[in-house]
């Protein structure tokens, strides 16, 4: 049986690791994935990575060492995958906010943030336990107050794609097309 292609594949276009960051539920793993499959590079999920490290969930890992000795814990898996080797990273929703992890993907990282709107964001992270920050109260509220805070740190990133109610292709076309763009603007 002839192997399927994506529809869409491109030449990886940087030197350097190609790092989503957004809020949870944004589509940093889903997006990554695929871009990383159209690139033909390593996808890394920072999330997975951290619950290596640490011996358990991130739900687990936050509930156990509260959420600054965890935020501690993902800058150092955060460096340690930026200083490896080129791949498609997923960060974690909060791991932007942490200055070191913004100067180390500033030195070795083309940032991405995926800038959902808050319908998406709720459809995207409804009934998922594995979200601490998400477990309480009410989830709108909750997601409004997380992006009122975390929206100045994610605004610096490299390449800002703001969605509503494209398709996955659709995002994943302008995804693509934007990361293209930006590195023939800088070589």
């Amino acid at each position: 049986m002839p192997q399927q292609k994506d529809f869409l594949h491109f030449d990886y276009p940087l030197n350097r690791t190609l790092m989503f960051v957004g809020m949870p539920g944004c589509g940093k793993s889903s997006i990554g994935k695929r871009v990383a499959r159209i690139y033909s590079v390593p996808f890394v999920d920072s999330d997975i990575e951290v619950e290596q490290a640490g011996g358990g969930s991130c739900a687990d890992l936050f509930a156990r060492f509260g959420e600054a000795e965890f935020r501690r814990g993902e800058e150092l898996v955060i460096e340690r995958l930026l200083n490896g080797p080129v791949c498609v990273l997923s960060s974690g929703g909060g791991s932007f906010l942490s200055e070191r992890t913004r100067e180390n993907a500033r030195e070795k990282a083309v940032t991405v943030y995926l800038d959902a709107d808050v319908k998406t964001l709720i459809r995207n992270t409804a009934g998922r336990s594995h979200r601490p920050l998400l477990n309480t109260g009410n989830p709108e509220e909750t997601i409004r107050a997380l992006m009122e805070k975390r929206r100045p740190f994610f605004e610096t990133a490299d390449i800002v794609v703001r969605y509503k109610n494209e398709t996955l292709g659709q995002l994943l076309r302008r995804v693509v097309g934007e990361v293209n763009q930006y590195a023939k603007q800088h070589p």
